[in-house]
């Protein structure tokens, strides 16, 4: 007997990845494959790499949602402090 894991709420993964992040990195796999045999351009392909690297699920994040919630949390959304002296 198969059971889904987290009762059909849990997002499809394969290997490491989202199924999503597969199928981005699979267009910019062949985009980037295309640009380096075509125009002998060779940054399409280390950006996608690094994407690739950055959307590795462990446990449910990955480095890249690190990176998107610190930069909302830094940069983003605003801070807002209220200090009192209460007694």
């Amino acid at each position: 007997m198969y059971i889904y894991p987290d009762n059909l709420k849990a997002k499809a993964t394969m290997w490491l990845w989202q199924l999503k992040d597969i199928g981005i990195i699979g267009v910019c796999a062949l985009l980037s494959i295309l640009a380096l045999t075509q125009a002998g351009f060779f940054p399409p392909i280390v950006l996608t790499a690094v994407y690739a690297f950055l959307t590795i699920r462990f446990e449910d994040t990955s480095i890249l949602d690190f990176i998107r919630y610190a930069c909302a949390f830094f940069f983003a959304g605003q801070q807002f402090f209220e200090w009192r002296y209460t007694e």
